[in-house]
């Protein structure tokens, strides 16, 4: 757990120095960003008594992880990625945590970041229990997300010059296809699934 939590933070300052190479200065909102991604998750969950809905839990993870990006954003204003990963670990090995009432939790947890304006990481794994959402899936879809994110910067979202679908389907999609078949172990994961992105892409967009 504690190379994987390194490896993202690392992955977090990267992509954040990436967007704003003085990005810990400018004091971003990185906790309202994590209530209005609360919001939609819960839109994800269900919770309209009035109609039937079934909770959509793939994007429930989804949104966890984006979630997770700003919280990591929020911890790395404390310090380097060494550092900050030490004080995680020992907030998230307290206790064991068993699934509970996922939208009260979703709430204290949201209360909890405003209240503060810091990333509420006991509530938020309280939350990956509820989900049943492991650490080792959530580095898995972490990283994928984040190196796409980084793609998408390299190939002019910023400018609008990225095509956001190619061969017929969405950058999500092939992200996922390509991490399925990956080996979340290996050192150069993230590596891995940006060069392959960069070929699928290329292929799918030549110049």
């Amino acid at each position: 757990m504690k190379q994987q939590l390194q490896t993202m933070l690392a992955l977090q300052d990267e992509i954040n120095t990436l967007v704003n190479d003085n990005w810990r200065a400018q004091n971003f909102a990185w906790y309202r960003a994590i209530w209005v991604e609360s919001a939609e998750l819960l839109d994800h969950y269900g919770w309209k008594w009035w109609k039937k809905q079934q909770p959509d839990m793939d994007q429930v993870k989804l949104e966890l992880v984006d979630i997770w990006h700003f919280g990591l954003s929020l911890e790395l204003q404390q310090g380097s990625p060494e550092q900050v990963a030490a004080d995680m670990l020992a907030e998230l090995g307290a206790g064991q945590r068993t699934a509970g009432d996922f939208r009260s939790n979703l709430e204290a947890f949201t209360l909890n970041t405003l209240a503060s304006k810091q990333f509420d990481l006991v509530g938020f794994a309280q939350l990956l229990a509820d989900a049943e959402l492991s650490f080792d899936e959530l580095y898995q879809r972490y990283v994928g997300k984040n190196v796409l994110n980084r793609f998408r910067q390299d190939n002019g979202y910023k400018d609008g010059s990225y095509v956001k679908n190619w061969a017929g389907r969405e950058d999500n999609e092939h992200l996922a296809e390509i991490a399925a078949r990956l080996d979340t172990t290996a050192s150069d994961y993230s590596a891995q699934i940006y060069q392959a992105l960069q070929a699928r892409y290329s292929e799918a967009t030549p110049a």
